[in-house]
């Protein structure tokens, strides 16, 4: 039995994981206009360009938020933070260089 729960709480946890991701790719785009997955099988060079991008937009954000502007919205700060954490590890790692 333990062995079926064990299948059990790793599904749910795949499950948990693959709804976050595309919850990041949703609001990534909503936010840049990128496509997430595409920005990340992209070449070295236009991935860099691609965080550059996203932590200029990503310290705009934060500007907002400590000023304390209408618009600012936590769970945009929080989407582009996720995406730049994979961007820089995608090209750290050089994924398709």
């Amino acid at each position: 039995m333990s062995a079926l729960q064990d299948e059990a709480r790793h599904f749910t946890a795949e499950r948990h994981e693959q709804r976050r991701g595309a919850a990041r790719l949703v609001a990534f785009r909503l936010a840049t206009g990128l496509d997430l997955a595409a920005a990340l099988a992209a070449r070295s060079g236009e991935r860099r360009l691609t965080i550059l991008r996203v932590r200029r937009l990503l310290e705009r954000e934060r500007l907002r938020g400590a000023a304390r502007h209408w618009s600012y919205d936590i769970n945009r700060h929080i989407a582009l933070k996720e995406a730049l954490d994979a961007l820089c590890r995608a090209e750290a790692i050089g994924l398709s260089t």
